[in-house]
């Protein structure tokens, strides 16, 4: 993947040094789309997956793929480093670097309207020290994250303890060394497609909901270059269903991420684009939690209810976040 850096070379030199030198970590990630196209295809198919990857029994822990050895030296690191003071600031200062240059990128060269920003903003300051959060959004581009979070404000950004943790892919962001301790360091969790929801990352995910901290999920569980309808995964239901604290649980949508990093050649961020984001209120879950646990369902009629009541709210976004983002783009062409 090469990208195009002659256009930003009027940026400040330490801003385009940062910003050179988060292009280059992050490259294998943007080659996301390739990876998908080919697997889908046919063309390769480095990873062998479960037959029945929809299938959520414990037993699925022992169909995991081949290179999942590849990674299980990720989660000891992230366990026993994360309290130390050194990785606390470094892993402070890429957060920090990333999200704020991320976001002073997006709102310099495009055009971007956040709708109900400070819904976010609000859960980020104000939930109850107990309360888990979990996010939830539409996956169109590897910029989606950290491109979201334009939405939270510099001090926030700044903010590691209380800033997410993200579900990335294993075979995507943690392919090398180098790059698995860029994605760690900036609070990335590996996940493992078709290794089921007991997987080494939800149960991650789950210890540090337990805590009160952020989770964000891309519930398609991969870049949706379609744009076409998927049926979410269930680590979502099961992080929600085995929380002790019911957890907090915000949608978003955005629009238009792909246009700034496109799925296909050449990679290299895009300017002048119009992006919409748009965050929907908490999802009040309780009566639907109520109801699953009161009808005696089984693990796995939960988790499929549960899913779908979040997809369904998600989807009701994207309908009004379509709106917002056809009156933009009407008044930027006007």
């Amino acid at each position: 993947m090469i990208y195009n850096f002659t256009q930003y070379r009027n940026l400040p030199k330490h801003v385009f040094s940062t910003f050179r030198m988060v292009c280059k970590t992050s490259e294998s990630a943007s080659s996301d789309s390739n990876h998908y196209r080919e697997y889908s295809a046919g063309v390769k198919k480095t990873t062998k997956l479960p037959q029945n990857t929809t299938s959520t029994s414990r037993e699925d822990c022992t169909k995991l793929p081949q290179d999942m050895n590849s990674i299980e030296w990720i989660f000891p690191v992230l366990k026993k480093r994360s309290g130390s003071y050194l990785w606390y600031w470094a892993s402070t200062i890429t957060v920090a670097a990333v999200g704020i240059l991320s976001k002073w990128f997006l709102i310099c060269t495009n055009k971007v309207h956040r709708h109900n920003a400070h819904i976010l903003q609000d859960a980020f300051d104000n939930r109850p020290p107990d309360t888990p959060l979990i996010t939830v959004s539409n996956h169109h581009s590897c910029f989606d994250d950290p491109g979201l979070w334009v939405l939270l404000k510099n001090r926030q950004l700044c903010s590691h303890s209380r800033m997410r943790w993200s579900m990335a892919a294993h075979d995507i962001c943690f392919t090398r060394a180098s790059h698995s301790y860029f994605f760690m360091l900036g609070k990335c969790v590996p996940v493992v497609r078709g290794a089921g929801i007991h997987q080494e990352a939800v149960n991650f995910a789950l210890s540090k909901l337990s805590r009160g901290e952020w989770v964000h999920i891309f519930p398609e569980g991969k870049v949706n270059m379609d744009q076409t309808y998927l049926r979410f995964k269930w680590g979502i239901a099961r992080m929600i269903l085995e929380s002790p604290v019911t957890p907090m649980v915000i949608p978003m949508w955005h629009i238009g991420m792909e246009t700034v990093l496109p799925n296909q050649p050449p990679y290299y961020f895009r300017c002048g684009k119009t992006v919409t984001f748009n965050v929907g209120p908490p999802l009040d879950l309780g009566p639907a939690l109520e109801s699953i646990r009161a009808s005696g369902a089984t693990d796995e009629e939960a988790r499929s209810a549960l899913t779908r009541l979040i997809q369904d709210k998600l989807y009701e976004l994207k309908r009004e976040t379509q709106e917002l983002h056809q009156e933009h783009v009407k008044c930027k062409t006007s």
